[in-house]
């Protein structure tokens, strides 16, 4: 999705972008995770709408629950809420594959690459 198509931001919540997937592509058409192209080890990330809702209100599709981090080293110092100062957050991705599918091919989300 190109960012340039959101003019305004939604009624509620932040539409992002900027991320990086690192270990899966995104199928745009379909708007599903996709395994990576050959010798492709980091893609734009599509435009996400983080949205604030309960859990309760959280909708039911298929998903893989990606964790989000600053940098590609995944790594940081671990603050007393047990997660790593480097970890942001965990986004729901639509895919059509089971979530070990992702997550055996370390499948994250970036916000900048290493240099």
């Amino acid at each position: 999705m190109d960012p340039e198509q959101f003019k305004e931001g939604p009624e509620d919540g932040i539409y992002v972008h900027g991320f990086f997937l690192e270990g899966c592509g995104w199928d745009a058409d379909a708007k599903l995770l996709r395994d990576s192209a050959p010798k492709v080890l980091f893609e734009a990330a599509p435009v996400i709408w983080l949205q604030p809702k309960h859990i309760d209100e959280f909708s039911s599709y298929q998903h893989y629950e990606c964790p989000v981090y600053r940098t590609a080293e995944r790594r940081g110092v671990l603050a007393t809420t047990g997660h790593s100062t480097n970890f942001l957050m965990m986004v729901r991705m639509p895919t059509d594959q089971p979530e070990y599918h992702w997550t055996m091919r370390g499948v994250c989300m970036l916000c900048s690459l290493s240099d």
